[in-house]
């Protein structure tokens, strides 16, 4: 299976913020869309950073009240770790992992064609899982 068998299935919509805004706006955002994590775009539309709910619990650990009013930009995770739609559900796993991360950004020769999260991974991997067990179940049966 492949990042673009997921996209495909769940589509190429991205939540973004801009860099200049405030955190509380992005918190509103995440809040509203009831999600982990927003891309960070600049106004040509690029992918500049990664907001998580991590980096905010990191900018309210170090700045209290005062992080609502910092700019994504101060708080957003750069550069982005980042997959390509031919990249197997297998190595994201892996690079979710070891990066402790639950968000991944699909580019392609810089465009931003969607993001694929934690909860994409595993709903893919346990519906394939359940094909495979189907699939040995009828072999036995016959």
């Amino acid at each position: 299976m492949f990042v673009s068998d997921i996209l495909g299935h769940k589509g190429s919509r991205v939540i973004a913020v801009t860099p200049d805004e405030t955190l509380a706006s992005a918190i509103a955002t995440l809040s509203a869309r009831r999600i982990g994590a927003v891309l960070v775009l600049d106004a040509d539309k690029k992918l500049v950073g990664i907001l998580s709910e991590r980096d905010i619990l990191h900018a309210v650990a170090r700045r209290a009240a005062e992080a609502l009013t910092l700019r994504v930009g101060e708080a957003m995770t750069t550069p982005v770790v980042t997959c390509d739609p031919d990249d197997t559900v297998e190595h994201v796993m892996e690079l979710m992992t070891n990066g402790r991360f639950r968000h991944l950004p699909v580019v392609r020769r810089g465009d931003l064609l969607g993001v694929v999260s934690i909860g994409d991974v595993v709903k893919w991997r346990l519906d394939e899982t359940r094909q495979e067990a189907e699939v040995l179940r009828q072999y036995i049966a016959t």
